[in-house]
């Protein structure tokens, strides 16, 4: 049954599935959750018993949590500062999960025929849903086919020659998502190019695992923001926590639209309890490092996947030889590991595969290497 008070193009989008490779007949026993870059550890039992403290005797459930956040934006605004000197608090905006803060600046730049937004396929799906429920149109160009590097001269075009409104924001990941690449000098260059009226978004959800960073670059272009999420590394993906690095009358402009009171009380002692207990949680940061390298030799040699180059938690890889068409080689290997327990991600043309604690990875192995093409 359609409603007939929705609005028509919401009636034809489709919802983001979380795990779509989750349900299934006759599951095995063991599951192995590889397909949302999840860190493969929780939280240690210790900074549980001390968020639980924390929750039982200094939080009032009948209180409304700060809203303002003021004491994490400052606990985050060190941690930045670490790898981005003169990142102060004024600078950071948070939010439950990175996706909200994406509608925010959605909202804040494109909303009511304002203009349209660009991203670089294969990427991270939320841009364009996000902006397709608010009405946004979303300009895709392509990556090179090897190197997943963006096709600069079609993006540049776009930006000049619009085909309906004009781009007035610009997603990057660095390093993307499923792809795994950093951006590269050419990259960056382009996107400092770009003039101040087009919003550059730089999404480094994964920089704990690259060390890759341009955060610094707000301090000097009001027109350039850097999203991060306590989700990865961090651990907290069950809290929902993310934050924006940005020029303080942007963050003002983000505090304008965003919902009050977004993060609730245990979800900020949470991220609050992991950044102080930082170097502990990122302590296993080689770990997967090494794990990931080491999966992704294995792979290449053992299996008939063939992986690329990530900065990322995660590897991106293709079927060297594929015997059907591309799609249905990718549909046949996602299913089959499936069956097998290991949850992958068949998206943006590949199977994307997060690493996992070191047992996960051998069973990924042996699993790949199961599946008879």
């Amino acid at each position: 049954m359609v409603l007939s008070f929705l609005r028509s193009d919401v009636v034809q989008l489709a919802a983001y599935q979380p795990h779509p490779g989750a349900a299934g007949e006759a599951e095995p026993q063991i599951i192995d959750p590889l397909d949302t870059n999840e860190c493969p550890y929780d939280l240690p039992a210790e900074l549980k018993e001390k968020l639980a403290w924390t929750v039982q005797h200094t939080i009032a459930a009948n209180r409304y949590p700060d809203g303002g956040h003021a004491d994490l934006k400052a606990s985050i605004a060190a941690y930045v500062a670490e790898s981005a000197p003169g990142i102060l608090a004024q600078h950071i905006s948070v939010g439950n999960g990175s996706d909200e803060l994406i509608r925010s600046l959605l909202i804040a730049t494109c909303v009511g025929g304002e203009g349209s937004v660009l991203v670089a396929n294969p990427t991270f799906s939320m841009y364009a849903i996000l902006a397709r429920t608010l009405g946004i149109p979303v300009v895709a160009v392509g990556r090179d086919e090897e190197t997943f590097a963006v096709d600069l001269d079609a993006a540049q075009q776009a930006i000049d020659q619009p085909a309906g409104l004009p781009v007035r924001v610009v997603f990057m990941v660095h390093p993307n998502s499923p792809t795994g690449n950093a951006l590269t000098e050419a990259e960056l260059a382009w996107l400092k190019q770009l003039p101040e009226d087009i919003l550059v978004v730089v999404d480094e959800a994964y920089f704990e695992f690259s060390q890759h960073t341009t955060a610094a670059e707000v301090r000097q272009r009001p027109n350039w923001v850097v999203l991060r999420t306590f989700s990865k590394a961090f651990r907290l993906a069950a809290f929902r926590v993310g934050y924006a690095v940005a020029n303080p009358d942007l963050t003002a402009a983000l505090e304008k639209v965003r919902l009050p009171y977004n993060l609730p009380s245990a979800t900020q002692a949470a991220a609050a309890l992991a950044l102080a207990h930082r170097q502990d949680l990122l302590a296993v940061i080689p770990e997967i490092q090494a794990q990931r390298d080491w999966l992704s030799t294995a792979m290449a040699s053992q299996t008939p996947l063939h992986p690329w180059p990530s900065a990322a938690n995660f590897i991106y890889a293709r079927p060297a030889a594929p015997q059907r068409p591309m799609e249905d080689d990718l549909a046949h290997w996602f299913q089959h590991l499936k069956a097998q327990g290991t949850l992958i991600r068949h998206t943006g043309g590949g199977l994307r595969i997060t690493i996992g604690s070191p047992a996960e990875n051998q069973r990924t192995l042996g699993h790949i290497i199961q599946v008879s093409p």
